[in-house]
């Protein structure tokens, strides 16, 4: 018998038996009746379901591409069985009411993103539409796209934003956990590309996803996405770069680049050539802590590491004014988790930021010199992001009466600064007039050259110092958006280490005090501050007037606003003396070398006049050594800096700093 007639007898046997045991076919069901109604009551109570968001609890419609990230919050948000989303030592950490105190939850309802808005539309409002639409595709985007993508909408406008509830709300889950692994890195300016051609998804870092509860509650199938920790994610909206227009409001065909956060971290040691510490590894901190991360799932396997969505940035200002306004800006948030946050951005900007170091050089003679070192340890460049956003460095000095001598960086009591110039304050190398003082900053300057806080206006930098990261150099190819600009480019100090080696990622400034005489003690105070809001930025806004401007301005001129102390360094009983007035060596014919050095010998030469004896300080004016009539010194063997005081007479000297390393 061949196999075909076998076969043919076999197969009614077989189709005859199943029609003799009936087979149930009915798709078996996740949740019984009973969860069902559960699920739905939880979800209904969260909030009045008359409101727009909270129908939005419902069964979602499948045109919705972006659901909001209350739907979400519904399984990752709190589990009142304290059960799921609750680190080991009982930490509660649910995703959603992190988010939702954040600039990200809230940057469609950010007012002073709307005053501005409306400032820069007010200035040129022709461009009114394209200003919108570019506008909130970053801090409107679940609206936009959804407008875009689903409507065919060709502009999507505030008036549209605050009719929305998928626009109010702002960066939700969905714009990073539906963005297409496809072109990320690779588009800017409010570009994003998501993945809806074929099924609703959201890209997570766990490769054994449990699909069944998110497709059924939301019609959203979770899927591994490697990308989702690629700081590429970040990039479409982390780089930013505007078009010029004239006073006449007519286009120039230059651009200017409003910010570059993204490439910044290309340009630096963290790039995914180098350490690859992403944006995430930073703004969404790792737990390492096995989390149960959906709420009503008892059999659910932990997770780790967890992300914790925290999103700290730098604007405490902000989050603040935001927590103080709630009601009146709609934030569903409740104070407590704003405090949360703000907590977690002071605890990213003292401690995540910069180190800063203060080193006593000379302190005897008619003047007293000091170094203020500030290392970036932040990924891009500090401050970065939005261009208003700046640091500067207090130095004040005490004598032994508490009386201040000197005092650069002053602050006025409207969070001005008082010897700040009238356009922009250079970059310095050396400080030694108080009226001088360090401010880190991107200055955008118009088609004429003078600040302009008006972003259509930016026609190129005028000044930009800002601390760039570790790893920054200007071979790189990010460097065309990551200029360093002004002064900073002839700070021999700027990102270079004490060898000459570009990409230390810090910055040394040079203090000179006159010492009028004064023998005694001194206290030397840094600080470090950063300002996210200037009053410089804020004037041109103010002088114009809508509903959006007048309420922020009320907002903002009710609130404290005070800027944030990064860093201080205190140096007390520092102890001054007097001896004859130092020259420089270029001033007396003086050659001392090497200033850098590994062996520790020095040679001085005098063209003018005999050395009598050289005096060997170290950083903090000690007198370690003194040597007579000598030209060949050398320091002691400890790495360090170290002074040389080169006395030609008893009425003159100089003083040159030595590094050995």
């Amino acid at each position: 018998m061949n196999k075909i007639t076998l076969l043919a007898l076999i197969i009614p046997t077989i189709v005859g038996a199943l029609a003799f045991f009936p087979v149930n076919n009915d798709k078996e069901a996740f949740h019984t009746e009973v969860e069902l109604t559960y699920f739905k009551s939880r979800n209904l109570a969260l909030s009045d379901i008359k409101s727009p968001e909270g129908l939005l609890l419902l069964p979602i419609d499948s045109s919705v591409l972006f659901p909001t990230g209350k739907v979400c919050g519904g399984c990752h948000g709190r589990d009142p069985n304290n059960h799921a989303l609750v680190s080991t030592s009982g930490v509660d950490v649910n995703i959603y009411d992190d988010w939702r105190s954040t600039m990200m939850a809230n940057s469609a309802k950010d007012p002073f993103w709307r005053a501005k808005v409306s400032h820069e539309i007010l200035v040129n409002p022709t461009h009114s539409l394209e200003l919108q639409d570019k506008c909130t595709s970053c801090h409107a985007p679940a609206g936009h796209y959804q407008a875009k993508l689903h409507n065919h909408q060709q502009f999507y406008t505030l008036a549209d934003v605050v009719a929305d509830t998928l626009g109010l709300d702002g960066v939700n889950c969905q714009m990073c956990h539906a963005q297409a692994p496809e072109k990320i890195g690779n588009l800017f300016s409010g570009e994003l590309n998501f993945d809806t051609t074929k099924i609703r998804v959201a890209y997570g870092p766990y490769e054994m996803a449990f699909v069944p509860p998110m497709q059924q509650f939301i019609g959203i199938t979770p899927k591994f996405g490697e990308h989702i920790q690629d700081a590429g994610v970040c990039a479409g909206c982390h780089t930013l770069i505007t078009k010029t227009v004239d006073f006449n409001g007519d286009f120039t065909g230059n651009t200017f680049v409003e910010q570059a956060t993204y490439h910044e971290w290309l340009n630096s040691r963290y790039d995914e050539d180098h350490d690859n510490i992403t944006c995430q590894g930073c703004h969404i901190p790792s737990l390492e802590d096995e989390i149960i991360i959906a709420a009503n799932y008892q059999f659910l396997t932990p997770k780790y590491p967890f992300g914790l969505h925290e999103m700290a940035g730098a604007n405490v200002p902000m989050l603040e004014l935001l927590r103080d306004n709630r009601q009146q800006l709609g934030i569903n948030a409740l104070p407590e988790h704003f405090d949360s946050t703000i907590a977690a951005t002071v605890r990213m900007l003292q401690q995540k930021t910069l180190d800063l170091t203060v080193t006593p050089g000379v302190v005897h003679g008619d003047s007293l010199h000091f170094e203020v070192q500030l290392i970036n340890k932040a990924g891009h460049k500090f401050p970065s992001g939005y261009p208003a956003r700046r640091a500067w460095i207090e130095l004040e000095v005490k004598n032994q009466s508490g009386q201040t001598i000197f005092h650069s960086g002053r602050m006025n009591a409207d969070r001005t600064l008082a010897d700040e110039d009238a356009n922009f304050e250079p970059h310095y190398n050396t400080i030694n007039n108080q009226a001088q003082v360090q401010i880190y900053e991107l200055v955008p300057g118009d088609v004429n050259g003078v600040f302009t806080s008006v972003l259509e206006r930016g026609d190129t930098g005028l000044k930009d110092n800002r601390l760039v990261p570790q790893g920054f150099y200007r071979s790189d190819a990010a460097y065309d958006t990551t200029r360093i600009i002004g002064g900073a480019l002839q700070d021999p100090d700027f990102n270079h280490d004490i060898a000459g080696t570009e990409g230390s990622g810090s910055d040394i400034v040079h203090y000179v005090l006159p010492t009028q005489g004064y023998t005694g003690t001194l206290t030397v105070t840094a600080r470090v501050w950063y300002q996210s809001l200037p009053p410089k930025w804020l004037m041109p806004m103010f002088a114009y007037s809508s509903p959006e401007i007048d309420a922020f301005k009320a907002m903002f001129e009710s609130a404290e606003n005070a800027p944030v102390l990064i860093a201080q360094q205190v140096l007390a009983d520092l102890s001054v003396s007097p001896v004859a007035s130092h020259e420089t060596a270029k001033q007396t014919g003086i050659r001392v070398f090497p200033t850098l050095c590994m062996d520790g010998k020095v040679q001085v030469v005098s063209t003018v006049l005999p050395v009598q004896r050289v005096e060997i300080l170290d950083a903090a004016g000690n007198t370690l050594k003194i040597i007579e009539s000598a030209t060949s010194i050398t320091l002691p063997s400890a790495a360090g800096v170290y002074y040389l005081n080169i006395i030609l007479t008893n009425r003159r000297h100089v003083v040159q700093k030595i590094v050995r390393f």
